[in-house]
């Protein structure tokens, strides 16, 4: 049986610094990743990081500050990213914000659809961003890449007719975290779709 090879590799999670993400980013840095944590709250993020460090010495954990509701601060995570001069293996799409109180984004987009999917902000414009590198990345190694996008069970509990291109900022609000989670989901689907093997 051959030995199995653990190589650090950069893994940049949004939404690291608590929850699920906070979960993932102990995991992958056990395992050896290097775990760019990409989140808003830099105190967090930070105590994030050295609670990682305290159970797996030696991990290779950033932090970059990213807001996903603002275009600006998801293009600058980006180009922090890639001054960095990484490969770029996986992207974990995690963060996001829930049934918050109506609000608009930075960009005036509503919050919930700007944060967890949209290209005004969220993962849509993260992943477009860093998706030539990931390009490269598996040009260089001949190992495919990986992008990830969380959803949950509320992609069913939508519009009735799914996602409201029409009227985005509807203050009704009581279908907007479910729209932007179907969002996520299709656009995982389209991103496999497009970048199929064979």
């Amino acid at each position: 049986m051959g030995k199995l090879i653990i190589v650090w590799f950069p893994i940049p999670i949004s939404g690291g610094a608590s929850g699920i993400g906070l979960e993932t980013a102990r995991v992958m840095a056990q395992h050896k990743a290097h775990v760019i944590i990409g989140a808003r709250n830099m105190e967090a993020a930070s105590k994030a990081k050295h609670l990682i460090l305290k159970h797996t010495p030696g991990a290779r954990v950033d932090v970059l500050q990213l807001d996903l509701a603002s275009t600006r601060s998801v293009r600058a995570f980006a180009d922090s990213f890639k001054a960095l001069n990484l490969p770029l293996n996986v992207l974990i799409n995690n963060a996001g914000v829930m049934f918050c109180p109506y609000q608009q984004s930075e960009d005036g987009i509503e919050m919930q659809f700007a944060t967890n999917h949209l290209g005004t902000g969220g993962h849509f414009l993260l992943t477009n961003l860093l998706v030539d590198k990931m390009k490269e990345t598996a040009r260089a190694t001949g190992v495919e890449g990986r992008i990830v996008n969380l959803s949950s069970i509320a992609h069913i509990h939508t519009y009735r007719h799914a996602i409201l291109f029409d009227d985005i900022n509807d203050k009704k609000r009581c279908w907007a975290y479910g729209q932007s989670k179907l969002a996520n989901i299709l656009h995982a689907k389209e991103l496999s779709r497009r970048f199929q093997v064979g």
